[in-house]
């Protein structure tokens, strides 16, 4: 379980979005993976890993932070690139970066999760659907909706405006 080491601190780290508390969450994932290693059977161990770092963090975020779980479903609501050989330019890109992962931490816990598994984890729709036990359907949709949520929340950033709620 080691090599996926950090793509279960990263998850817990979007879910929670607090380090201290990612770091927890980890660390009692990575317990929860020794104690049900026998129950493994083979097969994408990261994707088995994950799926206990996302269960391990709804059981976390139910007992410590209930409110995450009253989410509104209204729609209403980068591709990041080399560092810019001047500093000038590599500060608006810090700048960028810092409201990119402010408009993803701000997203709904389940928008969020899909979108952090599929675009910073690299997994597969079906591989999502493993860890997370949706349907694909469910796992399309919420990934789409995610992405809409994003663009919109980004869209005035890039405008040069600012916006304050989602």
């Amino acid at each position: 379980m080691l090599p996926h080491m950090a793509a279960a601190y990263n998850l817990a780290r979007w879910l929670t979005r607090q380090e201290q508390d990612a770091s927890d969450v980890t660390q009692e994932a990575m317990v929860r993976a020794f104690t049900f290693f026998k129950g493994y059977h083979g097969g994408d161990a990261r994707s088995w890993l994950l799926a206990i770092v996302r269960n391990t963090c709804y059981t976390w975020l139910r007992k410590n932070r209930s409110h995450e779980f009253t989410t509104s479903f209204d729609l209403d609501l980068h591709d990041a690139q080399d560092p810019a050989a001047n500093p000038e330019q590599a500060a608006l890109q810090n700048a960028n970066q810092d409201v990119l992962r402010k408009a993803l931490e701000d997203i709904p816990l389940e928008f969020r999760e899909v979108l952090v598994l599929r675009e910073l984890e690299g997994l597969s729709y079906q591989q999502i659907c493993g860890v997370t036990d949706l349907p694909i359907g469910t796992v399309m949709s919420r990934l789409s909706r995610a992405r809409t949520r994003l663009q919109r929340v980004l869209q005035p950033h890039e405008d040069g405006e600012t916006k304050h709620d989602l």
